[in-house]
């Protein structure tokens, strides 16, 4: 049944305004106040709201006079089944990603690397005895550290480019379309990586940089489909699920890599991810549509909660807003974090397994178990995070701007100091695990905190109508400094002193 009409109370002649009223009282006053939020309008009538006036489209998201549909359960819903099919879309993504690290460390000749980093000889070797003969079919490289710098670092050369169109060809296209073809397009080419590596390093780079062009449209692809499926106060949850895909996929990936490198061998690697990347795309295609409306099985109650509550999220504004945009203090603020929350991430992402077999001198099965542990807490913190941030604003009232600056605030300076302290400790191998564990785990709050903010504070259509250039933009200024990370000759000369923190080893490597 409909919403009952609340009693209006008789019109009060006019009185000038107070010096100093606010506009929203003076709106809520005039012909127009019936477009406000429901929570403007009955303020004055029931006394002060709890929530923050930004906040107040999360707690009554309808306009005024619009019927209020219930919460749709969440269990079989379609939204929750597009949250688990984009979580197993990420962790194939994230697998596909990092395969490489670990199978890098079983492609290269050990002599190679050790002739040039002398950091190898400090820490002594912490590996198990052997009891398993290891398969050593798979061919090796002579690639030196400043080669396997430019192979590593290729991806990101190819992600970087993508980011900008992406927003772009999600308005033509749509989401579903872009984020499938997206993964498809990296799982095959992951498919050829051991026949470009037998091509030389020129081939295996530019291979690795296309596998970048595949998956730098996916994130954006995501925020355009979220952006017409996710209820606010449901935002957390749902893209916490969605996007703790990529830790647990890191999770499974690299020690599964391990493995696959110790019993049989590293081309295996990119056969098993490649195939499981097609296989997720058909799933994928099947299964999913771009926005509730054309969703085939979704039920009328569903369909009738997610669409009003979105609704007076709405712009009417059809053209991008550029100059608002970057005046706009929030915006820089997330790109900011964004630049120097995945500085880290993704080095370590990419690193962690070099430096646990140069460094701490583990061996290609106990290095996959060992790189994977930091990523297994951060999947689970992702997962916890999401749903406490939820429950501070929907039951306790906690304003969004609250609840993001605290999850951003723990998930920064945590990771930071254990991730120092982690520079400090010397060859004690179970210390720098556990710190790099603590580290990689508090920085799962970043994804309730900044890292959904952009939905926070963009109307819904700029993102729906696949305007989501700024979002792109943001994801593009992070990323530029990690690929410079890897410009060679400036840094992997350096004998992952940037991990160690060894200013020494840089010295000596000169």
């Amino acid at each position: 049944m409909g919403e009952v009409p609340e009693s209006t109370p008789p019109p009060r002649p006019a009185q000038p305004p107070r010096p100093g009223a606010s506009a929203v009282g003076l709106e809520s006053s005039s012909p127009q106040s019936s477009q406000l939020p429901v929570g403007i309008m009955r303020s004055s009538v029931r006394g002060p709201v709890v929530n923050d006036g930004e906040d107040s489209t999360d707690s009554t998201p309808l306009l005024q006079g619009a019927r209020q549909a219930e919460a749709a359960p969440a269990c079989c819903s379609a939204r929750y089944n597009l949250a688990m099919l984009a979580f197993f879309g990420f962790f194939v993504l994230y697998a596909l990603r990092v395969n490489l690290s670990v199978a890098l460390v079983d492609m290269v000749d050990s002599n190679t690397t050790l002739a040039e980093n002398r950091t190898s000889k400090e820490c002594a070797d912490h590996s198990a005895p052997i009891k398993v003969l290891r398969n050593q079919t798979g061919k090796r490289y002579q690639w030196d550290a400043e080669t396997q710098g430019w192979i590593l670092g290729s991806f990101f050369y190819g992600y970087i480019i993508t980011q900008i169109p992406g927003g772009y060809v999600a308005s033509k296209i749509g989401g579903k379309l872009l984020l499938g073809f997206g993964i498809l397009g990296t799982s095959v080419f992951t498919l050829f990586t051991p026949i470009a590596a037998d091509l030389g390093v020129a081939a295996l780079i530019v291979l690795r940089a296309l596998e970048g062009l595949g998956e730098g449209v996916t994130f954006p692809a995501m925020h355009a489909m979220w952006s017409s499926w996710a209820p606010p106060l449901e935002r957390s949850k749902l893209l916490s699920i969605s996007y703790a895909g990529a830790q647990l996929g890191t999770v499974i990936s690299l020690p599964l890599c391990g493995i696959i490198c110790y019993y049989m061998n590293w081309t295996y690697v990119f056969y098993l991810f490649g195939i499981v990347g097609i296989f997720w795309f058909v799933l994928w295609m099947w299964l999913v549509s771009d926005t509730p409306e054309t969703h085939k099985t979704i039920s009328n109650n569903e369909k009738e909660y997610i669409l009003s509550s979105l609704k007076n999220q709405l712009s009417s504004q059809k053209s991008v807003p550029w100059i608002p945009i970057l005046k706009s203090l929030p915006l820089w603020a997330i790109v900011v974090a964004h630049f120097s929350y995945n500085w880290t991430f993704y080095t370590l992402l990419t690193l962690l397994p070099t430096y646990m077999k140069e460094i701490l001198r583990f061996n290609v099965q106990e290095n996959g178990f060992l790189s994977a542990l930091p990523y297994f807490g951060c999947w689970l913190c992702m997962i916890l995070s999401g749903q406490a941030a939820d429950n501070l604003r929907a039951k306790w009232n906690v304003s969004t701007i609250c609840v993001r600056r605290i999850f951003t605030l723990i998930g920064m300076i945590g990771p930071a100091v254990f991730l120092v302290a982690a520079g400090f400790i010397g060859c004690d191998y179970s210390l720098a695990v556990a710190f790099l564990t603590i580290s990689t785990t508090l920085g799962g709050f970043c994804s309730s905190g900044f890292s959904i903010n952009h939905l926070d504070i963009a109307p819904s259509t700029l993102l729906e109508n696949g305007k989501l250039f700024f979002v792109s933009l943001l994801l593009l200024m992070y990323l530029v400094p990690f690929s410079l990370y890897y410009w060679p000759k400036a840094k992997c000369r350096s004998g992952l002193s940037v991990i160690t923190m060894d200013t020494k080893t840089e010295e000596n490597n000169k």
